[in-house]
């Protein structure tokens, strides 16, 4: 394909390092799409014959179909997958297959190729979170009402609903698919037609490829569209974002399944076992979900480490900026994947969590805030009271609802008996009623509100 300059063929090694069909073949689909839309622009200008549209167009169809049917010989030697299809066409209908590259280069046929796929893998995103955020409804849905503690610094703070914790994530989830949804508006143009870095003297009509491959139009700078990858970047960066709440989900479920914990079992379908220890049940998807935000964050640093120096327009530093991609894109779908299915079957320990939902004296700042609302106390003041109850149910060993009523009012002489009916967890659960609160209400408004928008 550039041999004409060139006396001698690449050295072995050279062929090496510089072919990307082992890894771009995956984009043989939007190759092949976006060489139908280009034909059919050649052919509707005048630039190419009706005849050999046709044969262009037919022969497409039969690669796609021999790729698809796994007959296709993808070779090293024509380095990527334009070239691939390129030949395999002139193969198939001879000289006319020359003509399909008129008024393009192999730098915005990749760009395009590329943010074809990035686009599709947007949308995929976005439906796999949608079924994550969907299973979690389910579990918060069956749990509005079951309490557990709440944790600041991974130490008991206040009581909390279990639904109410599953909603986290889904706020979470839903900023990530928001993410996606907005890069794939950011990338939706079309840089058919920038051909090597300066435009084309054909008589081309971008617009007309832009609105066949379902973009909202074509680009506006062939110097930034031949060097632009900012919409790898932004998918790579919701794929990091998204997978740091993965992460964190799976870190809570391996907690949760430990014997210390008991607050939850995971299903048979989503743990491993161990070689030596019978006993064992293992959270591995979980783990492996929490380990694999690795690969994904730093396919993100590499590719802009790739593209932090780089002159404009292309250079072949850039065939660097696909294999991340795709690694995260698998990566992250299996994830979400995995989660959903662990979401799904883990089963929930009620008793468990409300026996810890307790510890740690969980409910003293209901203690606090009916000091500031029933005695009229300011709060700094409530908070040094009640510091002071929970020293003293600390050193007798008990609970602050087991404390006696002589002992409270000790420290405060405003307290009466009524106090007892904030200490309880199921009271201080159902006391948070604020907007955005744990109270089983709210956590039942909230899944509602989730239902309906998606």
């Amino acid at each position: 394909m550039w041999g004409g300059r060139f006396a001698e063929g690449p050295d072995a090694l050279m062929a090496r390092i510089n072919a990307s069909i082992s890894f771009d073949q995956k984009m043989y689909a939007q190759d092949i799409a976006g060489s139908l839309a280009h034909a059919e622009m050649l052919r509707d200008t005048g630039i190419i014959s009706s005849e050999d549209h046709a044969a262009i167009a037919g022969g497409l169809e039969t690669i796609r179909g021999e790729i698809e049917g796994g007959t296709f010989t993808f070779s090293t030697a024509l380095e990527d997958i334009h070239m691939n299809v390129e030949s395999r066409l002139a193969e198939l209908i001879g000289p006319a297959a020359g003509r399909l590259h008129t008024a393009r280069s192999r730098n915005d046929q990749v760009a395009l190729d590329f943010r074809l796929w990035v686009r599709e893998r947007c949308d995929i995103a976005g439906e796999l979170i949608t079924e994550l955020m969907g299973v979690l409804l389910n579990q918060a849905e069956r749990h509005a009402d079951t309490v557990m503690p709440g944790f600041t610094h991974l130490q008991t703070a206040q009581p909390v609903t279990f639904g109410h914790h599953l909603l986290a994530y889904v706020e979470m989830l839903s900023r990530d698919a928001s993410r996606f949804a907005d890069a794939r508006k950011r990338m939706n143009l079309c840089p058919l037609g920038t051909a090597a870095l300066a435009g084309t003297g054909f008589a081309i009509d971008r617009h007309q490829t832009a609105a066949a491959l379902g973009f909202d139009g074509p680009t506006r700078n062939s110097l930034d569209t031949v060097g632009d990858r900012d919409f790898a970047v932004e998918y790579l960066a919701a794929c990091a974002i998204t997978a740091t709440h993965l992460s964190r989900l799976a870190e809570e479920l391996v907690i949760w399944s430990t014997p210390q914990f008991g607050f939850v079992g995971m299903s048979d379908r989503f743990s491993t076992g161990s070689s030596i220890m019978p006993q064992k049940k293992n959270p591995d998807a979980a783990e492996l979900v929490r380990g694999k935000i690795g690969r994904i964050t730093g396919s993100l640093v590499g590719l802009l480490t790739v593209l932090k120096g780089l002159p404009l327009t292309y250079s072949k530093d850039m065939q660097e900026d696909k294999e991340g991609v795709f690694d995260a894109a698998e990566t992250l779908e299996v994830c979400l994947g995995a989660t959903a299915g662990m979401i799904a079957d883990m089963a929930v320990k009620p008793d468990a969590m409300r026996a810890a939902a307790g510890s740690g004296y969980s409910t003293a700042t209901d203690l606090a805030d009916w000091l500031v609302r029933e005695a009229g106390i300011p709060f700094r003041d409530a908070h040094h009271v009640t510091g002071r109850a929970v020293a003293m149910a600390e050193e007798r060993g008990c609970e602050l609802a087991e404390l006696p009523l002589a002992e409270l009012q000790g420290l405060n002489a405003a307290i009466t008996d009524a106090v007892y009916g904030v200490l309880t967890v199921d009271a201080s659960v159902a006391s948070r009623t604020s907007f955005g609160g744990t109270a089983p209400d709210n956590v039942r408004a909230q899944i509602t509100y989730w239902r309906e928008s998606l």
